[in-house]
């Protein structure tokens, strides 16, 4: 399910908006010990959302 998410982000990173709700949907979907990973690739995929990022998984704890 990581490689899903991981996908489905990079094809949604046009829009904001959509990438911030693929993004909130894929914290719920992934395995627990994933989501860190998912953090991590994240923040070094996707510059430009850092503060959208943190926020969305700041909510999720």
């Amino acid at each position: 399910m990581l490689g899903f998410s991981k996908k489905v982000l990079k094809g949604v990173s046009f829009d904001r908006n959509l990438f911030q709700k693929e993004l909130k949907k894929s914290i719920e979907n992934v395995k627990k010990e994933d989501v860190r990973k998912l953090y991590i690739w994240c923040l070094a995929s996707f510059a430009m959302y850092n503060d959208l990022i943190i926020d969305v998984f700041d909510s999720v704890k």
